[in-house]
């Protein structure tokens, strides 16, 4: 039997669910397909899980350094059960919501289970035969686990399996320095757990300038994290209730036995369960399905949204991508994903954000850079908080005076830098932000000095 749609959304991540909403209020007849968990990465093991626990992560370590701010609470323990318990409900709320939202939405039918192309626009699902004119693929990714000797049947757990457990490790190994590995770390640590994470690059987070890397390092060591950076040779092996991960460091062998080993690589597309070959949809050599600046694939009629499109890893950038989609269906555009501002953070404490270019891609950029620079030690709302950690950096192009970029590395940098990527997405210049007056005693306050003192960059 075959069932006939205007269109198919094939996956319930950030992108899926808005536009099938939109499509069916505008009396299109739509299906959402959902082989697992309506919400996709986000709800379930990314955003909405991972940051209730840097919540009480958070206080957790305030806790303990109550005294500092003249405040006496005693011992500080952990329930890690109820910890995970408070996550759990917050996640099922959020599917819940989901689920009536979809529910209640005329001419939108929500179909559990696997889809699989049989053709550019025919898709089966549990036996039965889809087809639609306009199909949107939005199935996300999943981490990576590698193929290293030993690991398959070791026990290592991905960031999913990270998040069942409702006791703390005694010893936990990361492998992996970058956002998820150093999320978890800290988060851990701060439960008590003793943490190393081993990294391949020579600075923990490679991608970020050196400056920033070193400085994640040094709040990490400080909390008690141990780094192990330049690790090569991975190899796995489990002994009884400990697992042991066997790396080689400047040629030097090393082995680091734990209760339990996160493997933080990396994340890859799901685009290999989905039969495009019949539909003869193209994919790169990394599996991404390759999209234009519309976000359309090489066969009419289909359209690839979120993290299996390789043009973000970012709940904000699938949201945004349904946006440019919606947009363009119906001659709110044109919109393109060429025009999107590169912004993300870092869920630390204190947290990194980041937007546009760092002083790496600004000097590559032959233009000629002007950079403001002010350490959060001086930030007066930071010094009464307790946390002083960090800086605050912005680059401009001398000529046009628009910002090129900016990293924020301290309290509330996570909100702080919005102030920025508005100006940019507004194409202003930054003597916007400089002439405005801003609210005292804030973090933000400072953002209009900062870009008051701009010199060359070196």
């Amino acid at each position: 039997m075959t069932q006939a749609y205007d269109a198919l959304v094939i996956g319930s991540g950030q992108a899926g669910p808005f536009l099938a909403v939109e499509l069916a209020k505008a009396g299109w007849k739509a299906a959402l397909i959902e082989r697992e968990h309506l919400g996709g990465t986000c709800v379930n093991d990314g955003c909405t899980p991972t940051k209730t626990l840097v919540a009480s992560a958070k206080v957790a370590h305030m806790a303990r350094r109550a005294a500092e701010y003249g405040v006496g609470v005693g011992p500080v323990s952990i329930d890690m059960a109820a910890i995970k318990a408070r996550k759990d409900a917050i996640v099922g709320a959020s599917i819940d919501s989901l689920t009536s939202w979809i529910g209640s939405t005329a001419n939108l039918t929500l179909i559990r289970g696997h889809a699989t192309f049989e053709g550019p626009h025919e898709v089966s699902v549990n036996g039965e035969r889809l087809t639609a004119p306009k199909i949107f693929i939005n199935v996300g990714g999943r981490s990576v686990m590698p193929d290293w000797p030993g690991l398959a049947g070791s026990g290592a757990l991905d960031n999913t399996g990270l998040l069942e457990l409702d006791a703390v490790p005694e010893h936990l190994i990361i492998a992996g320095g970058s956002y998820i590995g150093l999320e978890f770390a800290q988060i851990f640590r701060r439960f008590g757990a003793r943490v190393t994470v081993v990294e391949y690059a020579d600075s923990l987070i490679f991608r970020e300038d050196e400056d920033v890397s070193a400085l994640a390092r040094t709040l990490m060591e400080k909390e008690g994290v141990e780094i192990v950076l330049r690790a090569r040779d991975f190899a796995v092996a489990r002994a009884g209730d400990t697992i042991e991960l066997n790396v080689s460091v400047d040629g030097a062998q090393r082995k680091i036995a734990g209760s339990h080993l996160l493997v933080a690589i990396g994340r890859q597309p799901n685009s290999d369960r989905l039969g495009l070959d019949k539909a003869g949809i193209a994919r790169d050599k990394r599996g991404f399905i390759v999209v234009d600046d519309e976000l359309r694939t090489n066969v009419e009629g289909v359209w690839a949204l979120g993290d299996v499109n390789g043009r973000g890893a970012f709940t904000h950038t699938s949201y945004n991508d349904f946006e440019i989609v919606f947009a363009n269906l119906f001659g709110k555009g044109p919109r393109k994903v060429s025009e999107r501002i590169s912004a993300y953070a870092l869920f630390i404490d204190p947290p990194l954000a980041r937007v546009g270019m760092n002083k790496t891609a600004a000097r590559a950029s032959g233009r000629k850079v002007l950079r403001g620079f002010y350490p959060m030690a001086r930030v007066g709302r930071a010094k009464e908080r307790g946390e002083t950690e960090g800086f605050m950096e912005a680059l401009v192009d001398a000529d046009s005076q628009r910002i090129l970029g900016a990293t924020l590395f301290g309290i509330d940098a996570d909100e702080i830098i919005h102030s920025l990527i508005n100006i940019m997405a507004a194409d202003a210049p930054y003597t916007t932000i400089v002439r405005a007056v801003p609210v005292h005693p804030t973090v933000s306050e400072l953002i209009p000095t900062l870009l008051g003192g701009l010199k060359p960059l070196e």
